[in-house]
């Protein structure tokens, strides 16, 4: 879906990603000087739903095709057209393909409510499919971000044919759209208008400096982040809807499997993200939960892949995005490896020789993949760092530390958070446009937010996993937001993004149940959601650590009053001052997953 995958580079993903992954895969298919194969096309098929609904397919098949064939299914809201190029690369290998609308989008009849309806949908395409005289009764999926949650809400529903699928950046909801941790974002609009009717809308969900200006209208003068839609001009009762489930709840739950649910999962499972995947989350989400509750048989079919990828990237790795480069390692042709793991599992041929280990990653910095039987393999060790001050982080210039070992310091840092304090957003820095960026590009705090850094590093050293922040704080307000980001300050002074991580005070305790700040209390928060990253940090570099409340544009405003976050303006504001611990009894800490030599 292309949510929120990290505050610090929020323009990037906003305007970028998720059009390109839904809307350009002309640019995705295999190229090459040779013609492609012939293929025959069946227009305008439609597929009979339980409740009379008839959504719309076009059928792509091998030219000539002379016997029954596995069949590789997209379902999309993003209009089937989109993906012809995928949809004409597969039938040219040996796979009938047919490109399906889902309900209330492009061809297909009934009303579209994002995520309701696609899991039993999907499984009446899939045994409709199954039954049709080019099937061999072999079905299986392919697409990302929507088009990877359907797999997975379709799955759950166990049809009998459905055998194997490929989610590739799969948007869970509840976890990573319609609101990532229950903090929303003005994407969400963008993305209903951009599905909104039976087109495509392509051209408005691209035209960024609209949505620029409405975001910044919308922050600027203080208003309720309900208010939204119709400050756009597309009044949305999806909009309110989801307004009116903050949380992880029962509606939202129903869109993706149950614990028995995973329990019942038998079918061969590739996952694919990315380092900057904004659908990381739910992609995980999916695999660890599938960790957790799936038979062993199970999870010794289900493989993962982590590449050095932005959301589009996902389907086609490119070694450029947002000012960073990578090995020509990290190029995938996903379309061959697709059509390898479709062959291994629907037609008996070989497993993909990529695949070596259950888990594949790829480490940038030393541009290289690598494997590891489990998730939890990859990282032998854990380093913790502990944050410390001489009472002043203010500022890159003067900053705190992260230190190997705790030792006698000042007890704490603080920084003050203005909700009608619109300064930071006139000035927005290089590193909220880009994962890469120069140390003369650092934002301004303004007073909102705490740096530390670490020592310089003395050997090339791989993190790979899951970063971990405990901190200690205390706060005036009954609720905030909280943001962390780590980087990697190369030896010229460049910074690299490596992972972030957010937080909505009420729910520090439970993403499902809210409990509102005692103002002055010091607490615990324990920030254990940080993305994947793995990057070999050269000799010479060192970590900066970014703490802060965000204030800008692309995320929904939290005016710290403690009632509804999505009802309360501008008079709701309440200036927060926040104090960061770091005491012999309130170790504040940052813990990196680390990769021994040899690992």
């Amino acid at each position: 879906m292309r949510f929120v995958r990290t505050f610090a580079v929020a323009s990037l993903w906003f305007l970028a990603g998720f059009c390109l992954a839904a809307s350009a895969p002309a640019q995705e298919a295999s190229g090459g000087a040779a013609a492609p194969p012939p293929v025959d096309l069946q227009w305008g098929v439609k597929i009979a739903m339980r409740d009379g609904v008839r959504l719309n397919g076009t059928v792509f098949r091998p030219h000539g095709q002379k016997e029954p064939l596995p069949v590789i299914f997209t379902f999309t809201p993003y209009i089937s057209d989109s993906y012809t190029d995928r949809a004409e690369y597969f039938a040219g290998h040996g796979y009938v393909y047919v490109l399906v609308d889902v309900r209330g989008r492009g061809n297909s009849e009934g009303g579209f409510e994002p995520f309701a309806n696609e899991g039993r949908d999907g499984y009446d395409v899939v045994e409709w499919l199954a039954r049709q005289s080019w099937s061999n009764g072999k079905v299986t999926m392919w697409g990302g971000s929507y088009a990877g949650f359907d797999q997975w809400t379709t799955l759950k529903e166990f049809p009998a044919h459905l055998a194997t699928i490929v989610p590739a950046a799969a948007a869970h909801p509840g976890v990573d759209f319609p609101f990532q941790y229950n903090i929303s974002s003005p994407y969400i609009i963008q993305w209903i208008t951009f599905t909104s009717g039976a087109t495509s809308n392509a051209k408005l969900f691209g035209d960024s400096a609209f949505w620029s200006a409405k975001w910044r209208e919308l922050y600027e003068g203080h208003r309720a982040f309900q208010d939204l839609d119709r400050v756009v001009g597309n009044p949305s009762p999806i909009f309110q809807k989801w307004l009116q489930h903050p949380t992880p709840d029962a509606y939202l739950d129903a869109m993706a499997p149950s614990p028995e649910q995973y329990r019942k999962i038998a079918v061969p499972i590739l996952t694919i993200t990315g380092h900057y995947d904004g659908d990381q989350p739910g992609a995980f989400t999916y695999y660890k939960r599938h960790m957790q509750y799936g038979t062993e048989e199970a999870k010794a079919n289900h493989y993962l892949i982590i590449g050095p990828w932005d959301h589009a990237g996902t389907r086609t790795p490119q070694r450029e995005f947002g000012g960073m480069k990578f090995g020509e390692a990290s190029v995938l042709d996903m379309n061959k490896l697709h059509t390898e793991w479709y062959d291994w599992t629907l037609k008996g041929g070989p497993k993909p020789a990529f695949l070596k280990k259950r888990v594949a990653y790829y480490v940038a910095g030393a541009e290289e993949w690598k494997y590891a039987d489990t998730l939890e393999g990859i990282a032998g060790a854990r380093r913790t760092l502990y944050l410390a001050s001489d009472g002043t982080a203010e500022s890159v210039f003067h900053s705190g530390r992260l230190a190997e070992k705790y030792g006698a310091a000042a007890a704490s840092d603080h920084w003050t958070y203005d909700p009608l304090d619109t300064r930071a957003a006139q000035d927005v820095p290089v590193e909220e446009r880009s994962p890469y960026t120069t140390q003369s590009g650092m934002m301004n705090l303004r007073g909102n937010g705490a740096v530390y850094h670490s020592e310089v590093f003395d050997a090339a050293t791989e993190v790979s996993g899951f970063a971990k922040l405990i901190l200690w704080l205390s706060m005036d307000v009954p609720d905030t937001d909280l943001e962390a980001d780590l980087y990697e300050i190369l030896p010229d002074g460049g910074a690299v993004l490596l992972t972030s991580a957010a937080m909505r005070a009420r729910y520090r305790e439970s993403l499902r149940q809210e409990k509102l700040v005692t103002p002055g209390k010091m607490e615990k928060y324990v920030f254990d959601n940080f993305t994947f990253f793995s990057r070999r940090i050269a000799k010479g570099s060192r970590l900066r650590l970014l703490v802060r409340c965000p204030n800008t544009p692309e995320i929904e405003k939290n005016y710290n009053g403690g009632g509804v976050v999505a009802a309360e303006s501008g008079k709701d504001a309440r200036t927060a001052h926040v104090t960061l611990w770091h005491d012999a009894e309130h170790a504040s800490a940052l813990e990196l997953p680390i990769v021994k030599a040899g690992e």
